[in-house]
């Protein structure tokens, strides 16, 4: 099933993988506040679906995306308090789709196969896992414009050490794909002409488990990462009592124990 919706495509598969691709080339695919409003809508809309079971994050173009439209807020500056409402608005919007991206129950690929810079990059980060071709570019290069990359450090941080992410921060350079996987912003990276197939087996195999494990699984490494080592073994210990009593922990087990291949329920 394919759906396009201008400047996003909405792609399912019979796997259950959909595809949201980021469709505005010309404009370098900007994460303006239309292109902001419709990723929402596609990762709310995915999120109710249970038999979407992975989604994909590609974009048209050599750009995957250049980040906040500079346009949009250059003219917010015309405003009578020179932009600060519309600013803040932006920022937190761009904020809670990143947020949601994490906090989506499917886990989220980004197949990139170009420049990804500022928020762009950030959108990256913020993916559970990202693949890219080998000539793809990583930045976050608002230092240069004299704007630093605040928000996207957010993303960025919590994916590279701080050494990389300040040296990205401070200087604004680009960064290959090969270096983007060395420091952990990717997963890794491929000739072009494979980075479809690459990114679908990857997705078609995290389809294959059970949906319901994999969500418990994904909720449970964000929640467990930002607290002490203490509360994170009483949080996951709890999670794993949880989940020992679901069907498919059950089902999954006997299959492994039987030597058979599990029938899931997803429940």
């Amino acid at each position: 099933m394919k759906e396009n919706l201008e400047i996003l495509i909405k792609e399912k598969s019979d796997k259950g993988i959909l595809r949201l691709t980021m469709n505005n080339p010309n404009k370098k695919n900007p994460l303006s506040e239309s292109m902001m409003r419709i990723l929402m809508e596609g990762l709310k809309d995915a999120s109710a679906d249970h038999s979407i079971k992975v989604i994909v994050l590609a974009a048209n173009g050599d750009v995957f995306s250049s980040g906040h439209d500079l346009k949009e807020i250059t003219s917010a500056r015309a405003n009578e308090d020179k932009g600060e409402s519309y600013f803040k608005e932006l920022f937190d919007y761009c904020s809670t789709l990143m947020q949601l991206i994490v906090n989506t129950r499917q886990p989220v690929i980004a197949e990139v196969d170009g420049i990804a810079t500022a928020a762009g990059c950030q959108l990256v980060a913020s993916c559970d896992l990202a693949i890219a071709s080998n000539e793809s570019k990583f930045a976050t290069p608002g230092v240069n414009l004299g704007l630093f990359c605040s928000t996207p450090m957010v993303a960025l941080t919590r994916n590279v050490n701080k050494k990389n992410a300040m040296e990205m921060l401070l200087t604004g350079d680009f960064i290959d794909a090969q270096k983007a996987k060395e420091i952990g912003l990717i997963n890794n990276n491929v000739s072009k002409k494979n980075l479809f197939m690459e990114v679908n087996k990857l997705a078609e195999k995290i389809a294959s488990k059970s949906t319901m494990t994999v969500s418990i699984g994904k909720k449970a490494f964000y929640e467990q990462a930002e607290m002490d080592l203490s509360a994170a073994y009483n949080y996951t210990s709890k999670t794993m009592t949880d989940n020992l009593l679901k069907y498919d922990a059950k089902e999954g087990i006997e299959a492994f124990i039987k030597k058979r291949p599990p029938e899931w329920q997803d429940k």
